[in-house]
């Protein structure tokens, strides 16, 4: 199976940039990168050293409800070029291992879906999980602190 990572929508990035307030009803965070560890979740790359950055709440599902986890993201402060979806690990993601969860198409957790995967094997691990009838999407999260990165979905 073919899988593509995708990253959050424009329309929504350009609103948080402009002031619109993050899932938790606040005003986004502004912050200057100190050059690593800053991945935003609209071009999935990493803000560069020196460069303003969001930190805001995201809930990356359609609507509330037990299973719609809001927590921290970044994103450039500025306009930036959305991440072209493609079957290669973005550039953001560069720790070792991250989590992968799969959701059905009610935007809930698949249980036992779930695992934390070494970074290379992302792809392959995403494929296998989507030929899961029950799961419609993946998450990909981080494995230290489950914050947000990406989606996958089939190709």
């Amino acid at each position: 199976m073919s899988i593509r990572f995708v990253a959050l929508e424009s329309a929504l990035v350009q609103s948080l940039q402009q002031g619109a307030p993050d899932a938790n009803g606040q005003a986004s965070e502004r912050q200057i990168s100190p050059g690593s560890g800053i991945p935003c979740r609209h071009c999935l790359g990493h803000v560069a050293d020196g460069e303003p950055f969001l930190v805001l709440a995201h809930r990356p599902f359609p609507a509330p409800q037990p299973y719609a986890e809001v927590g921290p993201i970044f994103l450039h402060a500025q306009p930036c070029e959305r991440g072209e979806p493609g079957a290669t690990v973005p550039r953001m993601l560069a720790s070792p291992r991250y989590i992968i969860r799969g959701y059905g198409a009610d935007h809930r957790i698949v249980y036992g879906s779930g695992q934390i995967v070494a970074t290379a094997e992302i792809p392959f691990a995403a494929a296998r999980a989507l030929e899961d009838p029950r799961i419609a999407y993946i998450h990909v999260r981080s494995a230290s602190n489950n914050c947000y990165q990406c989606r996958i979905d089939a190709a």
